[in-house]
């Protein structure tokens, strides 16, 4: 890895801090009923619709897990998140399902475990 590349341990704790917060706001609201977190809602093209932060946090997800990739790290939380964007299809339980139970590993600290059988439905 070029040091170049490397990124000042206080700015990854800052991000993977920033993003944690982020997270559990948004999580909060899709459990609420919100659409959108996990990916861009099927309405998006509709402005109304639009969730400008879940697409902003979708966004620092996968730059936070790059910038810990060039450093050979990792973020379970911002892994799992991104698992579960990619989440599509008759197998995807809904957002607001989806929200409360990775909340529920969140708060048991599960995240970074198996996780397959949790998204099942």
């Amino acid at each position: 890895m070029d040091p170049r590349d490397a990124m000042d341990p206080e700015q990854v704790e800052a991000l993977n801090r920033a993003f944690s917060e982020q997270l559990l706001t948004l999580l909060g609201e899709c459990v609420r009923g919100r659409r959108g977190l996990f990916a861009a809602s099927i309405d998006s093209d509709q402005p109304e619709n639009a969730w400008p932060d879940a697409a902003r946090l979708r966004e620092l997800a996968v730059a936070l897990q790059a910038a810990l990739a060039r450093q050979q790290e990792r973020n379970a939380l911002c892994d799992e998140f991104l698992d579960l964007c990619s989440i599509h299809g008759e197998s995807h339980p809904g957002e607001r399902r989806l929200a409360r139970l990775f909340l529920d590993r969140i708060e048991h600290g599960e995240v970074g475990s198996q996780t397959q059988e949790h998204w099942n439905p």
